[in-house]
């Protein structure tokens, strides 16, 4: 019997129960759409996760002390650039670099006249072009300049929750360079956001000059933070800065804790697809399976009219192939259309689930992403984990001896 014939019979036997085949149909393009969507936001969660940690903190590349540990914020002269000046230079002069700019790093506690609290202090240079995210995330007041000597920023979430304004003045204690402890006062000249809880929380900005003078480090920097035109050339940059006793790190060489966490959720996820796809896997099957008992009695004439039990295993498997193909194509445009309104709309969690994440730069509305890959991977893993499932089904009509079948009813 040609495959023509056996695709019509298939489609005929589909339409005999419509309900029970539209239900297999919904099942199957709910269950893919659902894996999609969490596709997107795991792609989206990861992509701009990385991207805003890179804008925000890390650059593309960092030149820092060979002897420097980011966990201590080492303020000790063998921890620090001490010619960040001639680097900058050097990088800015590169045409694979965007933008350079030397910071310092101390951490510190930051008093008012009602509370304290811990924080990192980051001394920046004001005209930087990779500190533009804080100008534009002012809320109220100025932004710092170069010459100020007296001005501190610090987020809007930091200021609400402390009952710090615009003007008013608060004090910095801080370890200096020479291990003695020194405290600063300073006037907030302006109040932040970057959407981010957790990082607007626990950050505050001075001019590099005055925090380099609150510690006393003389010129040193903690860091040069360089951002390229194409974070692809970060390994290449890397390898040809060769200065002795600094060292460079890619930006995956900086954000190694927070992809290896990422990858580990990944790993998680997918096997949530598996479970979910084995679901819909299992539906298709058991509803084969409740066509082929509904149908015995045809099964028996069919082979007694001298059709094959290798024609009937791929009549079914033609039936399966229908469920899921429809199933399949309905699923992608659904889930397609959430995750590409998602992606632009986005999915609000709220300060209190963004701040809980710790050193992770996630803000407060999450983001999907659109990857026609995944996509046609999910579909395909789909599509060959139902036909797999549906052999036995299949295998078991085929296998039906024609003269029980027929004495079955």
């Amino acid at each position: 019997m040609a495959l023509q014939k056996l695709w019509i019979m298939a489609f005929r036997d589909l339409g005999r129960n419509r309900r029970r085949t539209l239900l297999t149909m919904v099942g199957v393009s709910l269950g893919l759409a659902l894996i999609i969507m969490m596709s997107g936001l795991i792609a989206g969660m990861l992509d701009s996760t990385l991207q805003d940690t890179i804008r925000l903190q890390t650059g593309h590349l960092q030149l820092r002390s060979v002897s420097y540990e980011e966990t201590k914020s080492s303020l000790l002269a063998d921890d620090l650039l001490a010619d960040s000046e001639d680097l900058l230079a050097q990088l800015q002069a590169r045409p694979e670099v965007e933008s350079a700019t030397a910071v310092l790093w101390a951490s510190g506690i930051l008093h008012t006249n009602q509370e304290s609290t811990g924080l990192k202090i980051v001394g920046i240079d004001p005209s930087a072009d990779f500190h533009r995210h804080l100008a534009d995330g002012l809320q109220a007041g100025e932004f710092l300049s170069t010459d100020d000597r007296r001005g501190i920023l610090i987020s809007k979430r930091l200021g609400d929750s402390m009952n710090v304004r615009v003007g008013d003045r608060i004090s910095l204690a801080v370890g200096t360079g020479e291990g003695e402890p020194e405290e600063g006062i300073y006037t907030v000249r302006g109040l932040f956001t970057t959407g981010f809880p957790g990082y607007d929380d626990s950050t505050v900005f001075l001019p590099l000059e005055t925090l380099q003078s609150l510690t006393r480090v003389g010129s040193r920097t903690s860091s040069i933070i360089v951002m390229l035109h194409n974070r692809d050339d970060s390994e290449a940059l890397a390898t040809a800065v060769q200065v002795p006793g600094v060292v460079a790190l890619t930006w995956f060489d900086l954000n190694s804790l927070m992809l290896e966490t990422l990858e580990l959720a990944q790993v998680f996820y997918n096997f949530m697809y598996g479970i979910v796809i084995l679901i819909v896997a299992v539906i298709i099957a058991n509803t084969l399976l409740m066509a082929v008992f509904e149908r015995i009695r045809e099964m028996g004439i069919l082979a007694a009219l001298g059709m094959k039990g290798r024609q009937i295993m791929t009549m079914l498997l033609f039936e399966s192939a229908i469920l899921a193909l429809v199933g399949i194509m309905l699923g992608v445009v659904l889930g397609s259309a959430l995750v590409i309104y998602l992606s632009n709309v986005g999915i609000p969690i709220g300060d209190a689930a963004a701040s809980s994440a710790g050193s992770f730069t996630i803000g407060t509305v999450m983001y999907t992403k659109f990857v026609p890959a995944d996509i046609f991977q999910l579909s395909a893993w789909m599509l060959g984990i139902i036909l797999l499932v549906s052999i036995y089904p299949a295998w078991y009509a085929a296998r039906l001896e024609p003269v029980r079948a027929l004495h079955s009813l």
